[in-house]
């Protein structure tokens, strides 16, 4: 993402991204207030029960105990009154919305930061959204606008003109074993995260950076290789990740090496869906199964 967002000016986009957080804004909503209502309390707890619920009397339960969430709405106020839009389509974004809606509160790791950043953070409300960026005046600046954001300036050792080469030393026997990204032997594997980010297992990783559009740009490929371990190695169960611009030819061969073609779940328009197992559950698959 970084200082040069792939930004959208059009009023139709606009109203589309606002359409799109005022329904998942009643979405949420919506589910705080489907649970059944407790039962009655009983003469000899009523008085106890009502001097709990002061705060939230049972006539006022529906205009103060289920507003919106604060990070919510304030999403919906920024981009109401704002020209700029998310870097991704509104189809692109439905794509990782349906998976937060069934994992949200998660951990969810971005990799970038930019117009989208807010978004994504407010989707995920109640859980924790982390970005790594590499351009750390932009991350001053997107975080003085959005301080609940966490962002973390991350350095890539790495050029585009390098992927070839960098491919061929992946396919060698290092890059084909699972481990903890901080020791592996593979040069893919990106060392220079916080180290808090390597202890979190995360539910959702989007890889939407760093810049990757021209030779000498550091390029995504330790981003999506680095993502395919942090699926790999969690205790249990799978993670879903997302590589934006596939359309470019590391974007492409990257994840369809290193995230596997029998784990793509789908694409649509420029970003690519795959779901990722935990190898911990099961020792001997292989680090890229046969396709389907």
């Amino acid at each position: 993402m970084g200082p040069h967002p792939k930004t959208q000016f059009a009023i139709s986009s606009k109203i589309v991204i606002l359409a799109f957080l005022f329904l998942v804004l009643l979405l949420l909503i919506a589910r705080s207030t489907v649970s059944p209502p407790p039962p009655p309390p009983s003469p000899a707890t009523a008085v106890v029960d009502i001097t709990k619920s002061q705060d939230c009397p049972p006539q006022r339960l529906a205009q103060t105990c289920n507003k919106a969430p604060p990070s919510l709405a304030k999403a919906l106020v920024h981009y109401a009154t704002t020209n700029v839009t998310p870097q991704q389509t509104f189809q692109e974004v439905s794509v990782s919305l349906q998976v937060l809606i069934n994992k949200s509160p998660c951990n969810f790791l971005v990799f970038g930061l930019g117009h989208d950043s807010l978004m994504w953070s407010s989707l995920n409300h109640g859980g924790r959204t982390v970005f790594l960026e590499e351009d750390d005046a932009w991350i001053r600046q997107i975080t003085g606008k959005f301080p609940s954001l966490e962002a973390y300036h991350v350095q890539y050792p790495t050029k585009v003109h390098q992927s070839k080469e960098l491919m061929k030393v992946g396919l060698g026997r290092p890059c084909q074993e699972v481990s903890d990204p901080r020791f592996s032997q593979c040069v893919l594997s990106h060392k220079g995260f916080p180290e808090d980010i390597y202890d979190v297992e995360w539910d959702l990783i989007m890889v939407d950076a760093p810049t990757g559009f021209h030779d000498k740009a550091p390029g995504r490929m330790t981003a999506i290789y680095t993502a395919g371990l942090f699926a790999r190695n969690r205790g249990k169960g799978e993670t879903h990740v997302f590589v934006h611009d596939v359309n470019r030819v590391v974007e492409d061969e990257f994840s369809r090496t290193f995230l596997c073609e029998a784990y793509l779940t789908e694409q649509v328009g420029l970003l690519r869906h795959f779901t990722i197992p935990s190898h911990k559950e099961h020792n001997d698959r292989p680090f890229c199964p046969p396709p389907p």
